[in-house]
């Protein structure tokens, strides 16, 4: 072969690997970011979420989903959308209510239970009736026009949080003196207050250094949580008072996504709330009994018999300190007209 043809099939060579390059290229790409470790069920919903959108427009749309909180600590992440980055964040109301603040009343003490959801199937039925209510679009649309958030879906919860500390927690008062581990939001630190304990801010991978150095003495979070983080090396007791049904916003830049094909927009939203369905009563009616297990075999002791109604009556103090008390009221009673009752 001569010198000139093989320099030609090189070429064409190129030319060929270059197309296919370009080609296979995504023209959107979101970078997803999350706190929690890759073992949790979380992670794989988002995996499974951006594949489904992958598929849907064909490789043109792309997600990109780091755990552990890769790509910064959140408070950065959620300012970086508001600037329109292609950046997304796993978060939940009561950040987002530090823009919109009636909103974090979706993270207040027994919030669900005030909706008449007493299962995850009924709270996630509820949540989608509650996305439609006029109230809760007028806070949506406020996140997204004036301070940039896109709230793509809100239909992933992570089962419901209880009170993890070394010693058994039964009555609100059982709370008093002790430092746990909350969000720094108001929602959080005033939920965790109400309840009888004094909030401490700090960030999920500092929970288990916290508990080892005395600064905190506990923390309030889902089973998946201990389990993946390994904090029944350093606490002793799950008290299961179920105060807060942990329900996620997914939220991405309102600039970001009004850029995007109204296709894929709607590819996105639908998928996202299919992810999040899927993954949520996985992980309430599967995998909670599965890590509630894993922490049990590791030492950890479970107590079963804490009073809600004692822990309610506590938490209404968090709506009244924030003022949530006619936001929770409103979005109940226009709930309550849509399901007709």
């Amino acid at each position: 072969m001569n010198t000139g043809r093989l320099a030609r099939i090189l070429l064409v060579t190129l030319c060929v690997l270059v197309a296919t390059s370009l080609l296979a290229a995504p023209k959107y790409v979101l970078r997803f970011n999350h706190v929690l470790a890759p073992t949790e069920p979380y992670h794989e919903g988002f995996l499974k979420w951006a594949k489904a959108v992958e598929e849907r427009t064909n490789g043109e749309l792309k997600i990109e989903v780091y755990h552990s909180a890769q790509l910064g600590v959140e408070e950065d992440i959620l300012e970086q959308i508001r600037a329109g980055a292609n950046i997304g964040q796993n978060t939940d109301s009561a950040r987002m209510g530090m823009y919109v603040p009636p909103i974090a009343v979706m993270n207040a003490p027994y919030f669900v239970n005030y909706l008449g959801a007493t299962t995850p199937e009924e709270a996630l039925e509820a949540l989608a009736k509650l996305k439609q209510t006029p109230t809760m679009q007028k806070w949506l649309k406020e996140l997204e026009e004036k301070y940039g958030f896109k709230v793509l879906s809100f239909m992933w919860i992570q089962g419901y949080r209880h009170f993890f500390t070394n010693k058994p927690i039964r009555k609100p008062e059982d709370l008093k003196g002790l430092r746990i581990r909350t969000p720094g939001t108001p929602i959080w630190q005033e939920s965790v207050r109400a309840l009888g304990a004094q909030p401490v801010a700090l960030a999920f991978g500092e929970i288990y250094t916290g508990i080892q150095t005395k600064a905190v003495d506990g923390a309030e979070l889902v089973y998946a949580n201990i389990s993946g983080g390994k904090l029944y090396e350093v606490l002793k007791y799950g008290s299961e008072t179920g105060h807060i049904l942990l329900i996620n916003f997914e939220v991405v830049s309102a600039k970001w996504f009004n850029s995007l094909p109204a296709e894929y927009q709607k590819i996105l939203v639908e998928e996202c709330d299919k992810a999040g369905v899927e993954t949520s009563l996985k992980i309430t009616k599967e995998l909670n009994e599965k890590f509630k297990q894993e922490v049990i075999a590791k030492g950890m002791q479970i107590v079963t018999d804490p009073d809600i109604a004692a822990f309610m009556k506590a938490g209404e103090k968090a709506y009244e300190v924030l003022k949530l008390v006619e936001a929770r009221d409103q979005l109940v009673k226009e709930l309550k007209e849509m399901q007709g009752n």
